[in-house]
């Protein structure tokens, strides 16, 4: 039986972590070789992003971990121990992480990537609808702005092409309006698709 069918009957076609049962994907624990069924296992597209930060984290939906976190695949056992870990200003997350146990070459395990991961979520620009902005991209002015230091009014509707994103702050992006580059908060755009 191939890996990912004995993960599913396993995971009774539902995802390991939060019990949903939308599309499911094989998620392989790093830091361990090989691929087996104790550092693989399957995960919804929800946990999956949320694990790689490739969207906000929601504690709520982690809310999950409190039963998840005993379960006897160190993989789970593993990837618990540091969503935990990275929500740890949560009191509920707090309570659960001093009551895991791992043993200790599971806990190595899951603290070789954890020290590496830095404890915030990535970074994104996001427009006022919630969609993430890319260098690059082409906004609408969902505003009309004054432009502190200049007579120049950007008027609502204007389309701002070609954008940079200010590092360091995900309000604000950069912009040229009338050959002028200004900054932008990222609250009065909306991205052009």
């Amino acid at each position: 039986m191939k890996l990912q069918e004995q993960l599913l009957k396993r995971s009774e076609n539902k995802c390991e972590l939060c019990q949903s049962e939308g599309t499911l994907s094989q998620y392989d624990v790093l830091q361990q070789t090989g691929n087996n069924d104790d550092n693989c296992f399957m995960i919804c597209d929800t946990c999956a992003a949320q694990i790689e930060k490739k969207e906000e984290m929601n504690p709520n939906h982690w809310r999950c971990l409190t039963a998840s976190m005993w379960s006897e695949v160190p993989g789970i056992q593993v990837i618990s121990w540091r969503m935990l870990n990275r929500l740890k200003n949560e009191d509920w997350a707090l309570d659960n992480l001093d009551m895991l146990y791992l043993d200790e070459e599971t806990l190595a395990w899951a603290k070789a990537v954890a020290e590496d991961e830095n404890d915030g979520p990535e970074e994104v620009h996001k427009d006022s609808l919630g969609s993430v902005l890319t260098a690059g991209d082409s906004v609408v002015l969902t505003k009309t702005l004054d432009v502190k230091g200049s007579s120049l009014s950007a008027k609502l509707g204007t389309v701002v092409k070609n954008i940079r994103l200010v590092e360091n702050n995900t309000d604000q992006i950069e912009g040229r309006i009338e050959g002028q580059v200004i900054v932008i908060l990222t609250k009065y755009v909306r991205k052009q698709n």
